[in-house]
């Protein structure tokens, strides 16, 4: 492969998947009850055993 092959990759498909990949992220950070979760995993180094 060359240059210019892989530049039309990297402006067309892994442009996408890059893009598919940053809104799935946010979407799991966003989901119901991900604070619940979040703040029970933020309290785990502070219980004690």
């Amino acid at each position: 492969m060359d240059y210019h092959s892989l530049r039309a990759f990297a402006d067309s498909w892994a442009l996408l998947v890059m893009a598919l990949f940053f809104i799935g992220v946010v979407a799991f950070a966003f989901r119901p009850n991900s604070r619940a979760h979040a703040d029970e995993a933020a309290r785990i180094p502070l219980k004690e055993d």
